[in-house]
C-alpha cells in the first residue's frame, strides 16, 4: 500500500511594500545605470560618503569658493558705495580669510576642526551686523521706510549681508563632519567637554545630539531649511537687481519664480520625505541651471555696455553684478546636498 508523503510546498515570500525613500533611491539607481560603470561607481562612493557625513574635505573646499564668490560680490557693492565707512572693509577681509581657511581645511584636519569654525562664526556675525547697518542705511535715506520701495531699490541691498553669512553657516557645518578617509564609527561622548560645563545639561544634551546627527550625515531637515532661507535671500536680491533693470528680459523672471518653489520644498521637507527626495532636488537643479544661465547673461551684459571689453573694469563695476547669479546657483547646490542627506533619528 503506497503511503502518500506530503510534499512541502515552497513558501511564498511576502513582498514588503516599498517605502517612499526606497522609491526615490530606486529612481537614483535607475539613473546611475545610464552612466558608464566607472562613473557610476565613483558616484555611488560619493553618495555614500554624503549620507554617512564623511565629506568634510569637499564641503570645506565648497565653503572656500562660496566665500570667494560672496567676497567678490561684496567688494563690488562696497566699491560702488565708495567704502564710506571703515566697517565696509570687514566682509572683504573676512571673505579672503574664510577662503584660505576653507582651502587649508581641505588638506589639514586641525584647520577644518578649529580654525574654520572660528572664522565662519565671525563671518556669520559680520553678516548679521551688516544686515543691521543696511537696514539703518535705508532708514537714513530721505523718506526712510515711509517710501520703502524706492529706498530699498536705491539704497543698500538689504539681504546681501545675510547671503554673505551663508558661507559662515557652511563653514560651521563643515567643522562637525568627518573626513572622507575616516572609516571609524562615530564615537559617542559619555563626558561633557569642559566648555559645556557652564551650560545647563538639557541644552548641552540637545547640542550633543545635533553634533552627533551631523557627524552621521543625519541633518537633512537643517540643510533643507537653510536652503529655503538662502533661496529667500538670493531671490530677494534677484528681485532687487532685476527690478532696477525694469525686467528688460523675460528670463529675469526665472529666479523670481523659482524662489518660492525652492522655499516651499525646503520648508516642506521638515515633514515630508517626498518633498525632500523629489521636489527639493528638482527645484534645486533648476536653480543651479538658472544661476549658470544668469551668469552667462550678466557677463554678456557687461561686454555689451558702451566700450565693451575696452573698459572692462568700469563696465564690470557699473554693469550687471556678475557673481550674483552664481550665488543663486549656490542655493541650488545646497538643496541638492540636502536631498542626499539622511533624516535625524526619530
Amino acid at each position: 500500500m503506497a503511503v502518500n508523503v506530503p510534499t512541502k510546498r515552497p513558501q511564498q515570500v511576502a513582498r514588503r511594500p516599498v517605502s517612499r525613500p526606497e522609491q526615490s533611491d530606486g529612481l537614483l539607481r535607475s539613473f546611475q545605470t545610464l552612466l558608464p560603470r566607472w562613473l557610476s561607481r565613483d558616484e555611488t562612493v560619493v553618495l555614500q560618503h554624503i549620507r554617512e557625513g564623511r565629506f568634510q574635505r569637499s564641503l570645506s573646499l565648497i565653503t572656500a569658493f562660496s566665500s570667494l564668490l560672496s567676497g567678490l560680490e561684496v567688494t563690488y557693492e562696497h566699491y560702488i558705495g565708495s567704502y564710506s565707512q571703515q566697517i565696509m572693509y570687514t566682509p572683504v577681509i573676512l571673505s579672503m580669510v574664510l577662503f584660505f581657511a576653507g582651502v587649508w581645511g581641505t588638506f589639514n584636519r586641525w584647520a577644518a576642526r578649529v580654525l574654520l569654525p572660528i572664522v565662519s562664526l565671525v563671518t556669520a556675525l559680520d553678516g548679521l551686523i551688516g544686515f543691521f547697518l543696511h537696514i539703518r542705511g535705508i532708514a537714513r535715506k530721505p523718506g526712510g521706510w515711509r517710501i520703502p520701495v524706492f529706498n530699498i531699490v536705491m539704497g543698500p541691498p538689504v539681504m546681501a549681508p545675510l547671503l554673505f553669512a551663508t558661507s559662515g553657516f557652511l563653514g560651521l557645518i563643515t567643522a562637525f563632519l568627518r573626513r572622507e578617509d575616516d572609516l571609524n564609527p562615530v564615537p559617542s561622548r559619555s563626558k561633557r567637554p569642559l566648555k559645556m560645563e557652564l551650560l545647563p545639561q538639557e541644552i548641552t544634551r540637545d547640542i550633543s545630539t545635533i553634533e552627533q546627527d551631523i557627524r552621521e550625515g543625519r541633518f537633512q531637515r537643517i540643510m533643507a531649511v537653510a536652503t529655503a532661507i538662502s533661496a529667500f535671500f538670493s531671490g530677494f536680491e534677484s528681485l532687487y537687481s532685476h527690478y532696477k533693470n525694469n525686467f528688460t528680459y523675460r528670463i529675469e523672471w526665472v529666479p523670481i519664480v523659482l524662489t518660492p518653489a525652492i522655499m516651499i520644498a525646503g520648508i516642506g521637507s521638515l515633514w515630508s520625505r517626498t518633498l525632500a527626495k523629489v521636489w527639493l532636488p528638482v527645484t534645486s537643479a533648476l536653480a543651479l541651471i538658472s544661476g549658470a544661465i544668469g551668469f552667462f547673461y550678466h557677463v554678456r551684459g557687461v561686454f555689451r555696455r558702451p566700450g565693451g571689453s575696452k573698459l572692462p573694469l568700469y563696465n564690470l563695476l557699473y554693469g550687471p553684478p556678475v557673481f550674483a547669479p552664481l550665488l543663486f546657483a549656490a542655493t541650488g547646490f545646497l538643496g541638492l546636498l540636502a536631498s542626499l542627506l539622511r533624516r535625524a533619528k526619530a
